[in-house]
């Protein structure tokens, strides 16, 4: 595990030295000179005053506070550890945005998942200053705007939140890996706000998925039209060129039949007598060996009915499935095999967008399922 200095990282020298790197003549005493980095990208400047962005009021102070380094600092608290110098966790208090800003120096680039819970924007249960429904007073001085009349009125609901989140998702991309993934809980009020916030900060592309889940059961009087018994976990890739597919762990359950295991992994034998009387055909051999029967006199049933020839049997093979789960090559072809048993190996299951679960809340009553 890294140790922490306790010490904020200087991301605007960060994203400087980043850009040296890329155009040098463009970094000239530690300053940027735009003028001459407008000259190298050339064509693919926006010139135009028109054109598609996501922005709200306090968008521009948000950015800048992503930048910010840390007024604080992180103290140790050995008493209340557990084999401090050897452990590989890190349990931190404090006001999350000042902990990811520190986190920035020691974990930069180097975190392969993270999940975040945020504060619903419900009004109610929020730890910040969050009163989405707060007076115009207050909304125009979070806003920088109480000199002018703000008509947009109905997006002070929103702004405070995007505020919050911003700088925080942010700071949070630094940290992950290439193929590293963020998973963000929201529910209705935000999910919209959040998919275009992160395509901004992590890049459209880079979108994998939302998960729906079942977070309730019964009820629904908390909806007027229908019971919505569903969140979603929003998903985003910092890279989704270098991200490997995910697939559903194997349950105890799936993996008991398959009580083989060799250098390739776990597998069980299985018959290959099907029921398909399409599937019972004699095929020749070159040296005119005719493959009808086992050797216990039973019709031996193949990988494809007879109006389907293997796409390899020109080249000497009877049939190869693409899923590698079956292999059969005869012995006239020089392998001596069972053509009467087959090899099976666990199937990889892509994890599924929705989730339907028996472990969530119940609306009945008081008790919780």
């Amino acid at each position: 595990m890294e140790k922490l200095d306790g010490k904020s990282m200087d991301l605007v020298k960060t994203n400087i030295e980043a850009l040296k790197k890329l155009f040098p003549e463009v970094v000239t005493e530690g300053k940027i000179d735009f003028e001459k980095l407008k000259l190298i990208l050339g064509e693919e400047i926006e010139k135009r005053n028109e054109r598609y962005e996501f922005t709200w009021h306090g968008k521009t102070k948000a950015m800048k506070l992503a930048q910010t380094p840390s007024t604080g600092t992180l103290r140790p608290d050995k008493a209340s550890s557990k084999n401090w110098d050897t452990t590989e966790n890190l349990y931190i208090e404090g006001d999350n945005l000042e902990v990811l800003k520190l986190l920035q120096k020691s974990y930069f680039g180097k975190i392969k998942m993270i999940y975040i819970d945020p504060p619903y924007n419900t009004g109610k249960d929020f730890v910040y200053k969050d009163d989405f429904r707060d007076n115009i007073k207050n909304y125009k001085e979070m806003t920088q705007q109480t000199t002018k009349a703000n008509t947009e009125t109905n997006g002070r609901f929103h702004t405070d939140w995007l505020n919050m989140m911003y700088p925080r998702l942010k700071l949070a991309r630094n940290l992950l890996r290439e193929d590293g993934v963020i998973l963000i809980s929201i529910n209705d009020s935000e999910i919209t706000n959040l998919k275009k916030l992160c395509e901004e900060i992590f890049g459209e592309e880079n979108h994998i998925c939302d998960f729906v889940w079942q977070n309730k059961k019964g009820g629904g009087n908390d909806s007027k039209f229908i019971a919505v018994e569903h969140e979603y976990i929003v998903m985003f890739a910092k890279n989704l060129n270098v991200l490997p597919p995910f697939f559903e762990a194997y349950t105890e359950e799936y993996l008991k039949r398959y009580k083989e295991s060799d250098e390739k992994g776990k597998f069980y034998w299985d018959t290959f007598k099907r029921k398909s009387g399409k599937q019972y055909y004699p095929i020749t051999c070159p040296d005119g060996t005719i493959l009808e029967y086992d050797e216990y006199g039973n019709k031996i049933s193949w990988l494809r009915s007879e109006d389907r020839p293997p796409c390899r049997k020109k080249f000497g093979t009877i049939g190869r499935m693409k899923t590698n789960i079956v292999e059969i090559s005869p012995c006239s072809w020089g392998h001596e095999v069972d053509v009467s048993m087959v090899r099976k190996s666990p199937k990889d299951r892509r994890t599924p967008v929705a989730w339907c679960t028996t472990e969530c809340r119940s609306r009945v009553g008081k008790h919780a399922g």
